[in-house]
């Protein structure tokens, strides 16, 4: 039920007004091809509270209601993931593109369900991966798909702070699927996670994993490293991501200089080039040259996860993060997870495409 070609604003509902819906609705009503129609929460007070008294977008409890008018073409959904299988399927039923909070779903073989049926139906779902439209990641990811890094040696994300410990999910689902969306996200193609192995700890007794250092094995010998923490009373968020090239720093709490880009490395000579004493010992020489800080624009990343998603509605392709890397992630996490329950064991995962 594509609103592409009439010119028209894409009709949008918002389903859920907790933490996160405020935010879409907001960034969807700054959005010229969107017009929200509808706010829908269980509970109505808090839904017209968001919206202000002024509001002509229309209050709901019901998302069924929501789903059977014929003005909403599409729906974002920030509910509780255990909630997304159940809503985004009834979406997709009602010819609604969709866009879906992370997680996907809560289980894996239910997203599998929801992309096929999406790819049936032709329709958009597309996964709210916000931290993959942040103008500095767009950057990384053209600098390693445009071969600038060279080959990826090592990905290492920091993500601490002194965090909300959530009475549903353990650190590695609050925290970890930004940091694998984004690995996802600027991974050059043909290349891939095939492992991963996680180590947790609870010292609050709280009967969830509140830090989590998690190893992912790429199918290039790489290897990537995860660390998230919601008990550190400083606040990290760093990702240094080194290639054979070049290796980019980037601390998202420094605006001054978010990304650095250092032409310094480690070169070993080929064995055609040593003598035959040097070849004993293989030649390892350091190379030290300029480091860049490219200025980026400040720009809010919801705004551009919802110009994404009416563009993929209106001009029908795949969304940039869309149902299939929503898989993509929620395979890592599981995987993550079935090895933080097995002492930290490596689980392999299988291709995605």
């Amino acid at each position: 039920m594509s609103n592409s070609g009439s010119g028209r604003a894409i009709g949008l509902a918002v389903i859920g007004a907790g933490y996160w819906g405020p935010n879409l609705v907001r960034n969807a009503q700054a959005t010229p091809a969107l017009r929200v129609e509808w706010l829908c929460d269980l509970d109505e007070a808090r839904a017209r509270a968001v919206l202000g008294e002024y509001s002509t977008v229309g209050v709901s409890t019901s998302y069924q209601d929501v789903l059977a008018d014929p003005a909403v073409h599409a729906v974002a959904i920030a509910t509780p993931a255990a909630t997304h299988f159940e809503l985004v399927a009834a979406a997709l039923a009602a010819g609604k593109h969709v866009l879906v909070e992370k997680p996907i779903t809560a289980e894996y073989a239910d997203a599998v369900k929801l992309v096929e049926l999406a790819e049936r139906s032709g329709l958009t779902l597309m996964c709210d991966h916000t931290f993959c439209y942040m103008p500095v990641v767009r950057h990384i990811r053209e600098l390693i798909h445009g071969g600038e890094l060279g080959d990826i040696r090592f990905f290492d994300s920091v993500r601490i702070n002194l965090g909300l410990v959530q009475p549903d999910v353990d650190v590695l689902w609050d925290l970890a699927p930004h940091d694998l969306s984004i690995l996802d996200f600027i991974l050059p193609p043909g290349v891939r996670p095939v492992s991963v192995a996680a180590h947790g700890a609870d010292p609050l007794g709280t009967g969830r994993a509140c830090l989590a250092y998690l190893v992912l094995r790429l199918n290039n010998d790489a290897i990537a490293h995860v660390h998230v923490n919601w008990l550190s009373p400083t606040k990290v968020r760093t990702t240094i991501i080194g290639g054979s090239r070049r290796t980019l720093v980037w601390d998202d709490t420094n605006p001054a200089a978010r990304l650095q880009v250092h032409d310094k490395g480690i070169d070993l000579a080929a064995d055609a080039a040593l003598s035959h004493e040097a070849r004993r010992e293989k030649l390892i020489s350091y190379r030290v040259g300029d480091v860049v800080s490219p200025a980026l624009p400040e720009r809010e990343a919801l705004r551009a996860v919802m110009a994404e998603f009416a563009d993929a509605i209106g001009t029908s392709r795949p969304a940039l993060t869309d149902g299939r890397a929503g898989l993509r992630v929620l395979a890592l996490l599981e995987a993550a997870s079935r090895s933080l329950e097995l002492g930290g064991v490596t689980v392999a995962v299988g291709e995605i495409r």
